[in-house]
């Protein structure tokens, strides 16, 4: 099983795709394949819900991960040694931020020749998080590893534990999240820093060419595994069970205004891919093709299912809709207001994530701080500024709903007491993009089609001509128990898929059908 996951790809990139390069790769999938039409993320639309949910068939509500970067009301800060008595409430960072180097594109491995060296980089990144960045458990006043952290069960646990091999590429050493809860569950995890610094300048997200190289580097290694190599090419140990990566170079040719001499995003007031989200998309399909042509030639063809779909959309598709604003002085304006009342608490936001959404977690979790920041946001109008670099104020923060309190935990399906959930959840307006810079033109995280709506193709890479479509709605969470089955094991044994009756995917068979 090789899964793909293409951060960013909306099932409206892909049907314009193929419909303009019918010889493409990502053509010969949906040809050799099921394609599903209307298939959607998790909320938040953020890559750690999306790729957990996707290998664990479950939403934030089961698996406690709402984003990369959040907050616990039932965990200690980062760092703290003396935990009797210790005030209750920590950030959760998940990101490049828990990296012993995060400037490094090793994550402070220490390999010398980077960048060209990095496929010698471990396949066993939880070496390479920096103990002193995580949050501390009370109970046992020690740090939560990423995956502690996760509280159900992933597909590699259970293939693991059937002795198959495991393998994924991702974009930091914290998603040995989807180690699981048992750990050590994915044999050959390959994790080199996306945020880290760049041969160009910037970090590996800030070009959309050195994307591609990054994007390569983790083609390179699937390469190795199909072949039957760990990630490096250099040991003998087999193709693994399920394997897979994420291109991230289609999420940043939407997210940025231009790169490479070429402007990012989509022609004003359609849904058509710019000229460099064109050459990104380009890319992806030459990646993908080498992927699909290496099997064949290794004769797995047969053998091998390919799933493709996508972490998260990205918001706007429409540049038109954009409107950037900054919300340092929503934030601002919250704590400021509720000290004026409450002279005590000069910082009742204790964390915030806002991209195209806001999520809020709170350090007074009563009733009427919740309601007083709701009423803070819906009171308030927001300006921001447009694509064109006019200016455009909307009501309400820029939101067009919030959720307090009770509502928000009601809104996930959690109860209000859950440490985890966001104590304020905001529902944007179409194009709101929540930054204090002009650096991108979209992103991700709300809750909009432009966010969820993604591709989801389930293929052989040896049929042809047998192509279908579905249009009945489906989840992307639906994908991990559709994996077991197709390998022919129990979708139920993920705990995920037995407390939410996740469903494999309609149209899908035992693997020996």
């Amino acid at each position: 099983m090789l899964l793909l996951s293409v951060d960013g790809l909306h099932q409206s990139d892909l049907q314009w795709y193929v419909a303009h390069h019918p010889a493409s790769a990502l053509a010969r999938l949906v040809d050799s394949g099921t394609s599903y039409t209307h298939a959607r993320t998790p909320f938040p639309s953020d890559s750690f819900p999306g790729l957990v949910g996707q290998l664990t068939g479950g939403d934030p509500r089961t698996t406690g991960v709402y984003y990369d970067v959040t907050y616990n009301h039932a965990l200690l800060p980062a760092g703290t040694t003396h935990c009797k008595g210790a005030a209750l409430g920590a950030a959760v960072n998940f990101d490049e931020t828990i990296d012993k180097d995060s400037t490094r594109l090793d994550a402070g491995q220490g390999l010398a020749g980077l960048p060209g060296s990095i496929l010698n980089m471990t396949g066993h990144p939880s070496t390479l998080i920096n103990q002193a960045a995580l949050p501390v458990d009370p109970a046992t006043c020690k740090p939560v590893q990423p995956n502690q952290y996760l509280e159900v069960n992933t597909v590699f646990n259970v293939l693991h534990r059937d002795r198959l091999r495991t393998a994924w590429s991702d974009k930091h050493p914290a998603y040995s999240i989807l180690q699981g809860r048992n750990g050590n569950s994915i044999d050959d995890l390959f994790t080199p820093e996306i945020n880290s610094d760049a041969p160009a300048g910037g970090d590996w997200t800030t070009d959309n060419a050195s994307t591609q190289q990054y994007d390569h580097y983790k083609t390179e290694a699937v390469l190795n595994e199909i072949n039957g190599f760990d990630h490096s090419g250099k040991h003998r140990v087999g193709t693994p069970a399920l394997f897979g990566m994420n291109f991230q170079s289609v999420s940043t040719a939407q997210k940025l205004p231009k790169s490479d001499g070429l402007a990012g995003g989509y022609l004003p007031g359609t849904r058509t891919p710019g000229p460099l989200l064109s050459k990104a998309l380009n890319f992806v399909d030459t990646e993908v093709g080498s992927l699909v042509t290496r099997l064949q030639k290794d004769g797995l063809a047969s053998s091998t299912t390919v799933i493709l779909s996508a972490k998260h959309g990205q918001s706007p598709i429409d540049p038109t809709q954009l409107t950037r604003i900054d919300d340092g002085p929503i934030i601002d304006g919250i704590d400021k207001a509720w000290a004026a009342r409450h002279p005590q608490n000069t910082s009742l936001v204790a964390q915030s994530l806002d991209d195209d959404g806001m999520l809020l977690w709170l350090s007074d979790r009563s009733a009427s701080a919740t309601a007083f920041v709701k009423a803070y946001l819906l009171a308030h109008p927001a300006t921001g500024n447009t694509v064109t670099g006019g200016s455009r104020t909307l009501p309400s923060s820029g939101l067009t709903a919030a959720y307090a309190g009770a509502g928000s935990a009601a809104y996930f399906g959690v109860p209000q007491s859950d440490p985890r959930h966001p104590d304020v959840l905001g529902i944007a307006h179409q194009g709101v993009v929540y930054t204090g810079g002009t650096k991108k033109i979209a992103e991700h995280g709300g809750a909009s089609g432009d966010d969820r709506d993604v591709p989801l193709i389930v293929a052989s890479a040896a049929e042809k001509g047998r192509g279908r479509s579905i249009g009945s709605q489906v989840e992307t969470t639906q994908i991990a128990p559709t994996i077991l089955t197709v390998l022919g094991l129990n979708p139920r044994e993920l705990q995920a898929v037995d407390i939410e009756h996740t469903r494999v995917l309609p149209g899908i068979r035992h693997h020996r059908d």
